[in-house]
C-alpha cells in the first residue's frame, strides 16, 4: 500500500548528538515532522520512523501489535547509537510509552527523554470490552486531529482497529510496570484539555519513574497533538534547550542543511 502523503519517515544526518522521535497510535511521522526538522536545522542527527501498520490504511494495522511498533523504534535506536555519542528519545502519545520502554531497557545508552501527552492506559468501559469486542467488531471511531489550532490537521487513521487497540492496552500495562526502571532526565509536556489522553496518564508516569531530573510543563492552549498546535514552538524550544543542557556540544556544531 502507498504511504499517505506527509506520513513518510524522516531521517537527517547531523552531528554527534542524535534524537529518535516516536509518533502515536494510528498517527504518522507527519505529527512530529516539524519538530524533527527543527532539530535537524540545529545540527542534530534525527530519526523519525513510520511504525508498522501506520501511514497507509487502518486495515493494515489490524495485523500488527506492540511488538512490531517497539521493534521498529528499537532498531532505529540502535542505528543512532552506532552513529552518535549521545542519543535522546522523544515521543508523542503512544510514542511516549515507546520512549519510556526504550529508556527502561537501555538505561544509560539514552541520555534523556521528552514526552508530549504520553499515554499510559486505555481508559473507559470500552477498554474492558476489548478482549471480546475485537472478535466481533473490526474497528471504531478514530482519535486523530485533536488539535485546537484551526487549519492544523493530523495525518492518520479515522478508524481504530480493535485488534491493535487490544495490543496497545497490553503494552501500556507492560510499560507501567517498567516505569521504576526509568532513570534518565525527563521532560513531560502535557495538555490539560487533551481529549485523547487524560492528564492522569502524565501524573501516573511522573509518580512512578525513578528519574531525579524531571521537568513538567503544562500546555494550556493545546489539545492532544500539541506538536501541531498553538504551543508547538515551545515544545521544540524546550526540547532543544534540554538537550543543550545535557549535551553542551549542541549548538556548537553549526546549522545543518538538507534533509
Amino acid at each position: 500500500m502507498p504511504v499517505l502523503p506527509g506520513a513518510e519517515p524522516y531521517r537527517h544526518e547531523g552531528g554527534e548528538v542524535g534524537v529518535l522521535l516516536c509518533h502515536g497510535f494510528t498517527g504518522s511521522p507527519q505529527s512530529l515532522r516539524p519538530w524533527a526538522e527543527y532539530l535537524a536545522e540545529r545540527g542534530l542527527t534525527v530519526s523519525l520512523p513510520l511504525l508498522p501498520g501506520h501511514g497507509t490504511r487502518w486495515e493494515d494495522m489490524q495485523i500488527t501489535g506492540w511488538q512490531d511498533w517497539y521493534a521498529e523504534v528499537e532498531r532505529e535506536l540502535h542505528g543512532l547509537l552506532d552513529r552518535c555519542e549521545r542519543v535522546f528519545v522523544f515521543g508523542l502519545s503512544m510514542g511516549g510509552a515507546l520512549a519510556l520502554r526504550l529508556a527502561a531497557k537501555h538505561g544509560d545508552a539514552i541520555s534523556g527523554l521528552v514526552l508530549v501527552n504520553p499515554g499510559n492506559k486505555v481508559h473507559g468501559l470500552a477498554a474492558h470490552a476489548l478482549p471480546l469486542a475485537r472478535h466481533l467488531v473490526t474497528s471504531t471511531k478514530g482519535i486523530v486531529s485533536d488539535i485546537a489550532k484551526p487549519g492544523s490537521e493530523e495525518v492518520g487513521y479515522h478508524r481504530i482497529p480493535l485488534h491493535a487497540a487490544h495490543s496497545l492496552r497490553r503494552f501500556f500495562r507492560l510499560v507501567d510496570a517498567e516505569l521504576p526502571q526509568v532513570t534518565q532526565p525527563l521532560v513531560v509536556l502535557h495538555s490539560p484539555r487533551d481529549h485523547v489522553v487524560p492528564p492522569a496518564d502524565s501524573a501516573r508516569i511522573l509518580s512512578r519513574v525513578s528519574s531525579t531530573d524531571v521537568t513538567e510543563i503544562l500546555l494550556e492552549q493545546s489539545y492532544h497533538v500539541a506538536t501541531l498546535d498553538y504551543e508547538a514552538d515551545r515544545i521544540f524550544e524546550e526540547s532543544h534547550a534540554f538537550i543543550g543542557r545535557l549535551a553542551p556540544s549542541v549548538g556548537k556544531e553549526g546549522t545543518a542543511t538538507g534533509g
